[in-house]
């Protein structure tokens, strides 16, 4: 008996690998033993909030493997043990990334897009700064037309945004903003923390 386009187009809707679920969400379902008993909040939650130092943590897998619905949850879980959690799609329609060109620096301007919009209360002296010593270099390629003593959190995350998404649209602009960042990803790295 073949369904009707109606129910499939609703079943087909209903499904939406590339929407993460909410932590909670009735819909979830655990896969831990799928997915070799890994647990996100045991394996990545303590490495996170023990460490006395910046960590890095990878979670890898492939396309619609719940990535992201994992990560939710830890972030969800990290906020209830008082940790603030800045969490962004890199990719995707309101990404900054171009997933078929990316380099650290693309990732490197997109966390510190979302970090300044997100951290409003930080003391932005450091980037601001970083940002002043290229303010010719950035006006010259055409990623900044503002006065660079007037930069606060707000404006210098409005300027990330625009560089982000030169990046990933305007492949002419992406090099030349590559160029410029690469050479000083330490201490834009530096000023970020």
């Amino acid at each position: 008996m073949a369904m009707s386009e109606a129910v499939l187009t609703s079943i087909y809707n209903a499904i939406d690998p590339f929407r993460p679920l909410e932590p909670n969400d009735p819909a979830y379902v655990d896969c831990e033993a799928e997915r070799g008993d890994a647990n996100i909040l045991l394996d990545l939650g303590p490495a996170i909030t023990r460490s006395q130092r910046y960590t890095c943590q990878l979670y890898a897998g492939h396309r619609g493997a719940g990535k992201s619905t994992e990560l939710l949850r830890l972030k969800a879980d990290l906020e209830s043990k008082g940790c603030h959690v800045v969490y962004f799609a890199a990719v995707g329609e309101d990404g900054d990334i171009d997933p078929q060109d990316v380099q650290y620096t693309d990732i490197l301007l997109a966390c510190t897009r979302h970090l300044l919009e997100d951290l409003t209360q930080a003391d932005p002296a450091p980037l601001i700064s970083w940002f002043k010593e290229r303010g010719k270099e950035l006006y010259a390629i055409g990623q900044t037309k503002i006065v660079m003593e007037s930069l606060d959190v707000s404006l210098l995350a409005s300027q990330f945004a625009e560089m982000t998404a030169s990046i990933r649209a305007v492949p002419s602009q992406r090099q030349k903003i590559r160029d410029l960042v690469n050479p000083h990803t330490i201490t834009f790295s530096e000023s970020a923390e």
